[in-house]
């Protein structure tokens, strides 16, 4: 009994040490301003309610036809690398921009990743790309909406390719086509085939707002599409995980701040955006969890500057 009681104290000591040696994780969002050339933006959050800017511009726009940055997407990998794809046009463009780093400060040299000339010479623009890495297998898919003239009667429909290295690339496929105008898709994994898929309906007047729809892979097919969750006019969405709750967060952009629901099965939403905070300017990207470090070591940075 003595060496039993011995070992237990030694293993809540073991575990207590582990806890308190683990990394504490913050939520950080890629945003932008607008004017979107002056670049990306970065607010963060210890509980997923209330957020704080991280002062500056963390990489200025160097590619594309009109050199904005808008709708970043990032994703950490397995290897802690940071990749980041934006908006790097408003038209008149076939890519987006891409940019990699380790800590957010030192960011590789920018490149413009051409998407589409190869599909579809026609496309007018390529917007809102959205990452989402599927660490078992290491690959980044990247879905984005295009409109091409003579396709879906010129409206936006969303397309998706698959990286290892960001330089090979598989073919452009046809991500989400509901029949309808729309933009906006962000993946959410819950578990091994069972995705979740926040999304935009584009069509104007009385839409511009926000559901969900469910496959058993990232690319979909998707299928039982939900009713819109938001009121018109919203944008932009993003989803993190605090507790046993999902938060998403969109873009009011008429109303110039963020609103949020909260859901623990993607079919019934709260509306929560009155407690929420996000400071006001910022624009919608993409929240990700990191170790605490990073966010230390951007206002390091700041100080330093």
């Amino acid at each position: 009994m003595k060496n039993r009681n011995i070992y237990l104290s030694l293993l809540v000591g073991w575990l207590l040490l582990c806890t308190a040696c683990s990394p504490r994780k913050v939520y950080l969002s890629t945003s932008f301003h607008e004017p979107a050339t002056d670049g990306l933006r970065f607010i963060y959050s210890y509980d997923g309610y209330h957020w704080d800017s991280i002062p500056g511009i963390w990489l200025e726009p160097a590619v594309g036809t009109q050199r904005v940055l808008r709708d970043p997407s990032l994703v950490q990998a397995t290897d802690g690398v940071f990749h980041l794809v934006w908006t790097s046009s408003w038209r008149n463009d076939y890519g987006i921009g891409y940019a990699s780093s380790r800590d957010l400060v030192h960011w590789s040299e920018q490149r413009h990743i051409d998407l589409m000339q190869d599909y579809d010479t026609l496309t007018h623009n390529v917007w809102a790309p959205e990452l989402f890495y599927e660490s078992v297998t290491g690959e980044y898919m990247i879905a984005w909406a295009s409109a091409i003239p003579g396709r879906f009667d010129g409206t936006q429909r969303q397309y998706y390719t698959v990286t290892r290295d960001f330089k090979n690339f598989s073919p452009v496929r046809i991500f989400y086509d509901p029949g309808y105008n729309s933009i906006d898709g962000t993946v959410i994994k819950r578990s091994e085939n069972d995705y979740v898929l926040i999304v935009k309906d584009n069509r104007k007047p009385g839409f511009s707002n926000l559901h969900a729809a469910f496959g058993t892979s990232p690319a979909g097919p998707w299928r039982d599409e939900t009713v819109a969750f938001t009121p018109e006019w919203a944008e932009g969405p993003t989803c993190i995980r605090v507790g046993e709750d999902y938060l998403i967060y969109f873009d009011l952009y008429r109303q110039y701040r963020y609103g949020a629901v909260r859901t623990r099965d993607f079919r019934h939403f709260e509306d929560i955006t009155e407690r929420i905070s996000v400071p006001k300017g910022h624009k919608h990207g993409t929240a990700i969890v990191v170790d605490e470090s990073v966010v230390k070591r951007l206002l390091q940075e700041v100080k330093r500057k």
